[in-house]
């Protein structure tokens, strides 16, 4: 009988094991490799609703492929940090139906456009196929960033080794967690401001979750969910949707220190079977953060 157990979580920089949903890897060619994941049918914050699993829990499985992939494959010292630049992901909805026992995932992953810094990755794209019982699951595709400490340090220009800092203040009040399509106040990520679709970034630094451990900066997936958040915000329906699709640039580092603001507005559907999509736009600084379009579909 083979046992299940996860990759050891410093591989995908998680502090709990309970967060690691990772569970074996191998290289299968050139630059690629295939990485096994399981999904509990029930999450604290990836949460389930109306019987399917949450598509950011499909994010996050993937994040932590870059962390593994680039420390137990390419051999990328522990100490150096990575960064997103873009990130790209479609889901097909009826693969993401809840059964009766946790959901075994495949990752087809084909690593390409690598540059090489002293033969360790400065940057790389990922394009990845999910598999779920030999079905396609989701397609993805990122880019990002690999940086040694000195080269971490000049890019964060003071801001390195902040820790959980948030210059003592209290997050704002939360929208409405309905509004936001949450569950749970304390997992909204957007507070309200006096302007139509408009919302300042809620960042609530003793999150369990999307703060597992110390980082210096917003992490990425607070960054995603303040997405999917505001897309519920602009959907008034209240029908059941799923975020299906997201295509998020990142230009810079979001900051403790300063607010940053989460714009948001209704486009033309790019997806067929897309009953909607927004356009989401963090500025912070009077600087453009990062960008986002995303799909909701009914379900």
């Amino acid at each position: 009988m083979s046992l299940t157990t996860t990759v050891p979580k410093e591989y995908v920089h998680r502090a709990s094991l309970s967060e690691v949903f990772l569970t074996g890897w191998h290289e299968s060619g050139p630059d690629a490799f295939t990485v096994t994941a399981q999904w509990p049918r029930s999450h604290s914050f990836y949460s389930s609703r109306h019987a399917v699993h949450d598509p950011l829990l499909l994010c996050e499985t993937i994040r932590q492929t870059f962390p593994l992939l680039t420390h137990a494959a390419y051999g990328m010292p522990f100490g150096h940090q990575l960064s997103w630049s873009h990130f790209q992901y479609a889901v097909n909805p009826q693969a993401m139906q809840i059964e009766r026992s946790p959901a075994e995932l495949e990752l087809r992953i084909q690593c390409r456009d690598i540059r090489y810094l002293r033969s360790v990755p400065a940057s790389m794209s990922m394009s990845i196929e999910v598999l779920r019982n030999g079905g396609l699951l989701a397609l993805a595709s990122t880019r990002f960033g690999c940086h040694t400490p000195k080269v971490y340090e000049r890019l964060r220009g003071g801001h390195e080794g902040t820790g959980r800092a948030s210059g003592g203040r209290l997050p704002p009040d939360p929208v409405p967690y309905t509004v936001a399509g949450r569950d749970r106040p304390e997992d909204v990520v957007l507070a309200a401001t006096t302007e139509p679709r408009r919302w300042q970034l809620r960042v609530d630094t003793e999150h369990p979750v999307l703060f597992d451990h110390p980082v210096d900066h917003v992490p990425g997936m607070l960054l995603l969910e303040s997405v999917r958040q505001a897309a519920h915000a602009l959907d008034t329906s209240q029908a059941p949707v799923m975020l299906t699709a997201m295509d998020v640039t990142f230009n810079r580092y979001v900051e403790y220190d300063e607010a940053c603001w989460i714009e948001g507005e209704s486009v033309s559907p790019v997806a067929a079977s897309a009953r909607r999509s927004v356009r989401v736009n963090a500025r912070q600084s009077d600087a453009l953060a990062f960008t986002a379009t995303a799909d909701l579909t009914d379900f």
